[in-house]
């Protein structure tokens, strides 16, 4: 008899979620990664957990709606499990507006926001306000959404597996498989699955990331001409990331990450005097179809949960449930757009 139910390979994000949502209903898993937990993009430093614009809806924005809506249930349970802190905030989010064409967009999907996220968080237009950790705005106005959360990705996935580990679920550096088998591999496996396939599944993209000694604590995050600036409840701001498909070192940092820094700097002067504490850079599984890609592996035995790029923290409560329901009970709902075959 096998001493595990469910086997997870891959102790980033997407891993850790399925297991704890196994171990939630009643499974017995392991955990196997010759790395460690977070070794690779889960283990960064930014942690945006931001909505899609509410418009053109889809099923992916539908799930990342409804995951959204899981994370400060879903995290809270996490976090009293593990007695300890991921930082997960629910705080909002401000985005500057440029110019009249940039207003009555943002107006106009006041009402679709209304429509689609219901009484569940809002997007709004308003004046900018005059506090310190905030970016000037050319028209004095702003979008403020209070779907947008953030979480601090190192010490989330540090708090996941001291839960995992409280429920009984067993950390190894190698080790057989039983049971069923959940391939959540990152990047590496997604490259695996390409070098196994006639054309491209998936690959990595690097990014890089700051974090500056400021303390904003439970101020909104900041999304400003693509950079994500985001205020950590430990006395903390981090800035990112770059987008890099080319590189030669996956965990070296550069001049590029001089330049979110001054970006940074440029977009909210109160950071002028931070102190830089960390620099971190990593590589993110991006699936050929941009989304996560969840189901049955396509060339190993189990099951594959790959793909979360740069929204896998947004989407974990949402790909765990679902993947166990998958695993544990034969139950396929995963939308077509997140399936095996929308990378093939």
């Amino acid at each position: 008899m096998a001493s595990v139910d469910v086997t997870v390979r891959g102790a980033g994000i997407f891993g850790l979620s399925v297991a704890w949502a196994c171990v939630q209903r009643g499974a017995r898993v392991r955990v196997i990664d010759p790395n460690g937990v977070g070794a690779g993009a889960s283990g960064g430093i930014v942690g945006a957990l931001a909505p899609h614009v509410p418009e053109q809806w889809n099923a992916k924005k539908q799930f990342q709606l409804d995951s959204l809506l899981m994370a400060e249930s879903w995290w809270h349970a996490v976090a009293e499990a593990a007695q300890d802190d991921p930082g997960y905030i629910r705080a909002g989010r401000v985005q500057p507006l440029a110019d009249d064409a940039a207003v009555a967009l943002a107006r106009q999907r006041e009402g679709t926001a209304q429509e689609l996220w219901g009484d569940k968080a809002v997007w709004t237009v308003i004046e900018q306000p005059g506090t310190d950790f905030m970016t000037a705005s050319p028209t004095g106005l702003i979008v403020h959404d209070t779907l947008s959360a953030l979480v601090h990705p190192r010490r989330a996935v540090t708090c996941l597996a001291k839960a995992l580990a409280a429920s009984g679920v067993a950390f190894e550096a190698d080790a057989a498989e039983e049971g069923a088998v959940v391939w959540a591999t990152g990047w590496d496996g997604l490259e695996d699955m390409t070098r196994a396939h006639s054309r491209m599944i998936g690959a990595g993209v690097k990014g890089q990331a700051a974090l500056l000694g400021y303390d904003a604590a439970g101020a909104p995050q900041l999304f400003v001409d693509g950079l994500h600036i985001i205020p950590h409840r430990d006395g903390t701001v981090a800035v990112g990331s770059t987008t890099e498909r080319a590189f030669d070192d996956p965990t070296a940092t550069d001049a590029q990450c001089d330049v979110l820094i001054s970006r940074a700097v440029a977009a909210v002067p109160a950071l002028a005097g931070a102190g830089v504490v960390a620099r971190w850079a990593g590589v993110r599984p991006r699936s050929r179809s941009r989304a996560p890609m969840l189901g049955r592996h396509p060339f190993r035995d189990g099951f594959v949960a790959n793909g979360g790029f740069k929204i896998g923290f947004g989407m974990a409560p949402k790909v765990g449930e679902m993947m166990a329901a998958l695993v544990l009970d034969g139950q396929d709902d995963i939308p077509p757009d997140f399936s095996v075959a929308a990378n093939l």
